[in-house]
């Protein structure tokens, strides 16, 4: 694969990081052990109402949706920055082939090439 597409991908991958990690320091804090994962910051409640109280774990419980998807764009991302790292990146997990340069410009996270993954 081209170095320089390589590298136009890979400052995306990097910014795309940067930016899911500050999505999630917004609202949680990353957890060390295991590696990769985020905990939602649960709510305080300093004797507010009922209502606010209520208020605030529904927002809780919608953080945490929120947390699991984004973390998993993450792992995406990390996994295909390791993977320029040692020099296996543009490759199928499933079948070794390489993925088509139009769908790593699409998603740069892309695990699998068209055929093993159609949608």
């Amino acid at each position: 694969m081209d170095k320089k597409i390589i590298t136009e991908l890979k400052e995306r991958l990097e910014k795309e990081k940067e930016s899911l990690e500050k999505e999630l320091k917004s609202f949680a804090n990353e957890d060390k052990k295991p590696k990769g994962d985020w905990d939602t910051r649960y709510p305080e409640f300093n004797g507010n109402s009922l209502e606010e109280e209520a208020d605030e774990l529904q927002e809780y419980e919608k953080l945490l949706s929120v947390e699991y998807s984004l973390e998993l764009k993450l792992r995406d991302v990390n996994s295909a920055l390791e993977k320029i790292k040692k020099d296996e990146y543009g490759k199928c997990e499933k079948c070794s082939k390489d993925i088509a340069i139009e769908r790593l410009e699409a998603c740069p996270g892309a695990k699998l090439c068209a055929k093993c993954n159609p949608t």
